[in-house]
Order: structure tokens, then C-alpha cells, then sequence
């Protein structure tokens, strides 16, 4: 059944049954629910994943506050796949947008906000889309957001110092001056005055100052920083000063990239003190976590802060520095402080986890890739497991890799044979098993065979009819 028509049919009665259903059953009332995603910022890039150069104190509390997840994925390794894949919960085998594009959603695609806005939620988004373009089908407002602020488009988001932001699907002009401005508005901007991260912050601290407390409210924060502009060069990494890092002797790069993340930290500080000031903290749930891993543009260099941490890759690689990332859920009462998991999930787990939270499991669409984590964030045993997560790239020569437990396979080139790691013993992804573990190799591979539908619009590199691709 078409999204639209599903929430036609059952938007008006289920206000009626979550307004009665905790007092007629004793189930609990459905949290809000807000989910912050960081744009590059790597595994590495955080107190509490390591980090020894950037200070993220309000993230490191959060985590000392709830829990960190250790093995957990982004959708793909660039923005706009990895975006596709946490709202339709649909891996990059199966999602209609699987690679940086200029393709829209369209109406038969339910997204995360869909199902939530079904079930009774107000829903809000401010940062950036990326699966959807002005006048077209993909619009935020036309997929379950009830308000958007943003960029639609990611390559006007490099752009922090912007001509114009989108609001509910309208440009709204703003005072910096980007001469010679691209088709997308992207830029680099000669009278930089109004910071588009300060603007999108400021739009998400009024949605939840102005969340009616009769129902509850899903807030998507996908915020630009620390991705960098990549018209202005190695100037890229645009930030208003630097802050506390402005004396090291560190390149400038460097300062701005710090800057940019403590700043980011900073404002997810002020949303935690609104929460509070609202009381709304013990029935919030928010998750932290990051679309691909670091980047080596506008003059950084993922090196210098050891962004990757222990990982092996960075951005647009399918090894774990590419697609590893950071993953913090804080729920007070609900969650044990301080805990870790280990749990092995990604992007297309967060539709159905946010679903059964928010009590909309119903509503989700049949065939996902995605399963919930609910389980796991209470401590339970019975937490399901998947068989395999699954990746496709099609930049660079094109790549694959499949992960099942302990194992992954890779492929990256396209055309290169398939290589074997074991994770628990070789996270770095050092030593190839291909050759050891034949039976394992075949067995993943075939998986990782069947994981892909084919696409008009993604297609895989062909190579030469003499390789094996194995």
C-alpha cells in the first residue's frame, strides 16, 4: 500500500487509541524520539571511541550516560546512499538510491518518518536530505515531515556559508554572498555572514521548544559538520573561528576540523539542557552517530587526529574505517549507564528500532533488510542477530563487502578477487584468509550473490570476461 494512503487511512483513529492506550493496557507511552547524524566524522573522532585531540565532552557524557555500540554501520560510505538506507531501512541491494545522485524518493517508498508520523508523532527535520530535490516527489514534506529546514541537495551542503537554505520546500535567502554560485548552490561565499550549522540548530531547538506535550515528536538532526566544502580547496573545513583550538600549532585544517566537531558537541550540550529545562529527558530517546566514516577534503587530514581510530579506510572505502561508525543511545531509566554493545547492526536497523519504541512496529513495511535493536538496548539476551549486513558502491571502480559475525568478505575494486577477513582477530583488516578458509569464502560469497537486485540506474563495473572477480 502507497505511504500516503496508509496514513490517510490511519492517522485520525491511532491519535484516538495512543491517547487511551496507556491507560486501557499499561503500556508505557511512546517516547520522543531524536536522531543526530554527524556528516563524516569518523569512529575515531569522539572522547569516548578514543579521540585524544578533539574534546567532546557532552557526546562523552551521553556515553557514559547510555550506551555505545562498537560495531555498528553506516548505510554506505557517502552520504546520500547512507541516508537512503536508514530512512527505508532497505541496505544498498535493494534501496532505490544506492550512490550520490540527483534521484528523488519517490511515493511508494515509506520512510522512518512516515511510519512514526503514522503512529501519532510530530515530525520535524533540520540539516541535510540528500534523497530529495526542489519540486519533486522526495521532499522531506513529502515524506513523513511535518517541517524541514535544510539542504535538500548534499553538494549545496558543502557550502557552509550558503546563498539560501530550504524551508518546508521553499528557498529561504539568506545574507551571505556566493558569487559564481553552481546550479545546486554550492560555493564558496566572498561576504560569509549567517553559518548554516548555527541556523539549523537554532530551527531544531525551536521544533522541540514548540512540540505540542499531547503527542509525541520525532526529531531527525542530520547536521553537515565535520564534511567539508570541497569548492573552497584546502580552505574547506569553514568554521566561524576556532575556538580553543585556535593557538595550537596545528595545520589549519586541522583547527578548523577540531573546531567544527567541538562545536557540533556544544550545541548537542544546549539540546540536552532544553530536554531538561522541558522535563522531557526520562521519556526522550536520542541516538548519536555519524553517515560514512572520515574524509581526506578541504585540507584534512584524517591522519592527523587518528580519525579512523583502529580502523583500516576512510571515506568511500568499504573497508571498516569507511562504514564503522559511531553509535550512542541515551534513554535515562531505560538504558544501563555506561554500557557497551557489541551487538552487529547498521543503518537499516534503525527504521524497525525506532518503530517498536515508538509503537508503530505495524506500520512498517513488510520487506526491510533492517531488524530492531529494542532488545539490545534494554540488556536482553534474546536480542535477534542478523545473518549478514551488505554493502554496494559504485564509485571508484565499484565494491562489495558483506559482514556474518566475525567474518567479512570485500571487494573493492570490482574487478579484484574477493578477500576474507576475521574481524575479532585481525580488526585492522591485515591478513587475507581467502586461500585458508575456501568453504567460508564460498558460502559468503554466495551470500553476498544473492544480497543484490539488480538496478537500470546502479549497476556494478563489468569486468573482463577472463577475471574471475574471485
Amino acid at each position: 500500500m502507497q505511504s500516503w494512503l496508509l496514513a490517510t487511512l490511519t492517522f485520525g483513529w491511532l491519535l484516538i487509541v495512543s491517547a487511551i492506550a496507556p491507560t486501557a493496557t499499561g503500556v508505557e507511552p511512546q517516547p520522543n524520539l531524536i536522531l543526530i547524524v554527524a556528516d563524516d566524522l569518523g569512529y575515531g573522532d569522539l572522547g569516548s571511541y578514543g579521540q585524544q585531540l578533539i574534546a567532546t565532552p557532552n557526546l562523552d557524557e551521553m556515553a557514559a550516560d547510555g550506551m555505545r555500540f562498537t560495531q555498528f554501520y553506516s548505510g554506505s560510505t557517502v552520504c546520500a546512499p547512507s541516508r537512503c538506507v536508514l530512512m527505508t531501512g532497505l541496505h544498498t541491494g535493494h534501496c532505490l538510491i544506492r550512490g550520490n545522485s540527483k534521484d528523488n524518493l519517490r511515493p511508494m517508498d515509506v520512510t522512518l518518518a512516515e511510519v512514526l508520523k503514522t503512529a501519532g508523532y510530530q515530525t520535524g527535520m533540520a540539516g541535510k536530505w540528500g534523497l530529495g530535490h526542489e519540486g519533486s516527489t522526495g521532499l522531506p514534506t513529502h515524506q513523513g515531515f511535518d517541517f524541514f529546514f535544510g539542504y535538500l541537495d548534499q553538494h549545496h551542503a558543502h557550502n557552509y556559508y550558503p546563498a539560501f537554505l530550504i524551508r518546508n520546500g521553499k528557498r529561504h535567502p539568506l545574507r551571505n554572498v556566493v558569487p559564481n554560485e553552481g546550479r545546486w548552490g554550492q560555493g564558496v561565499a566572498s561576504e560569509a555572514v549567517e553559518y548554516s550549522h548555527d541556523l539549523i540548530m537554532e530551527e531544531a531547538l525551536q521544533f522541540v521548544r514548540n512540540a505540542q506535550p499531547d503527542r509525541p515528536f520525532f526529531l531527525y538532526l542530520p547536521l553537515t559538520i565535520p564534511h567539508a566544502n570541497n569548492e573552497a580547496g584546502k580552505d574547506g573545513m569553514e568554521v566561524p573561528d576556532w575556538g580553543q583550538y585556535t593557538d595550537r600549532e596545528w595545520p589549519e585544517p586541522q583547527k578548523g576540523h577540531a573546531a567544527m566537531i567541538s562545536r557540533m558537541d556544544t550545541d548537542i550540550g544546549r539540546l540536552f539542557a532544553l530536554l531538561d529545562q522541558r522535563n522531557l529527558t526520562d521519556n526522550t530517546i536520542v541516538c548519536f552517530t555519524s553517515d560514512n566514516g572520515p574524509h581526506r577534503e578541504g585540507g584534512n587530514d584524517p591522519d592527523f587526529a587518528n580519525s579512523n581510530g583502529p580502523l583500516t579506510g576512510i571515506k568511500r572505502s568499504l573497508h571498516e574505517g569507511g562504514i564503522r561508525v559511531p553509535m550512542i543511545v541515551r534513554w535515562p531509566n531505560h538504558i544501563s549507564r555506561g554500557s557497551v554493545c557489541r551487538w552487529i547492526g547498521g543503518f537499516q536497523d534503525i527504521l524497525p528500532t525506532f518503530a517498536e519504541l515508538g509503537h508503530a512496529s505495524e506500520f512498517v513495511p513488510a520487506r526491510l533488510d533492517g531488524i530492531s535493536f529494542a532488545k539490545a538496548l534494554r540488556d536482553e539476551s534474546n536480542q535477534p542477530d542478523h545473518e549478514y549486513l551488505y554493502w554496494a558502491f559504485y564509485e571508484q571502480g565499484g565494491a562489495r563487502a558483506l559482514r556474518s559475525g566475525s567474518w567479512k568478505i570485500i571487494q573493492q575494486p570490482y574487478d579484484s578477487p574477493v578477500r576474507l577477513y576475521r574481524l575479532d582477530q585481525d580488526l585492522a583488516e591485515q591478513q587475507d584468509l581467502a586461500e585458508q578458509e575456501p568453504d567460508v569464502l564460498e558460502k559468503l560469497t554466495q551470500w553476498m550473490d544473492n544480497a543484490y537486485t539488480p538496478s537500470e540506474r546502479w549497476r556494478f563495473p563489468q569486468p573482463d570476461a577472463t577475471e574471475s572477480g574471485r
